[in-house]
């Protein structure tokens, strides 16, 4: 993809990752912060990685507010295991939250696809496949998270198309919040 930026995410849990660009600098940092009485966690963007990208807008921060744990049987921490349920998600320190099913719309019921909309109000897709996830705003790739081989030294790629950074923050939230989904069974 000409006009691309590309993020090397180091570690494979959905819940605790880092991505760094090509050049080794930290772009986004998704951490857990708390787990009392819910999970929380927080996906920071990085300020001297924004620096070095111009077109870089939207909040630097996303909180995810994570529902009441409960027995899942569906994930792939293993059955019974306490997981967290759906909840909400904050930019920065907006007072609108968004709620993570509104986040991960489905179509239909076999769809592959969950769909969402931006703070912008401009609608986007991501296909999700085990080995891959394509982020589309109509016709149009903005960006793509692909597993790693055995062979990097990191666990995933995304690529991210200029037009992509006005809602960069966006699209690691929702990239986050479907892997997540993914990991426990959100269906």
């Amino acid at each position: 993809m000409a006009g691309t930026y590309v993020l090397l995410q180091y570690g494979s849990d959905a819940f605790n990752a880092r991505y760094q660009d090509l050049d080794g600098r930290a772009a986004f940092t998704i951490s857990p912060v708390s787990h009392n009485p819910n999970l929380l966690v927080k996906l920071a963007r990085e300020a001297a990685w924004s620096q070095q990208h111009p077109g870089t807008m939207g909040p630097d921060v996303a909180w995810f507010y994570f529902g009441p744990s409960v027995a899942s049987y569906t994930s792939v921490y293993g059955a019974g295991t306490p997981m967290p349920s759906p909840g909400y998600i904050v930019y920065g320190n907006n007072r609108n939250s968004v709620p993570m099913p509104a986040l991960r719309r489905q179509r239909n019921e076999q769809s592959i696809s969950r769909y969402f909309t931006a703070q912008s109000g401009r609608d986007y897709k991501w296909k999700i496949t085990p080995q891959r996830m394509e982020l589309f705003e109509g016709r149009n790739i903005l960006a793509v998270w692909e597993l790693s081989t055995t062979t990097d030294d990191f666990d995933a790629r995304l690529t991210i198309r200029q037009a992509g950074l006005s809602i960069v923050t966006e699209i690691m939230a929702t990239l986050t919040l479907n892997r997540i989904g993914e990991a426990l069974g959100w269906g």
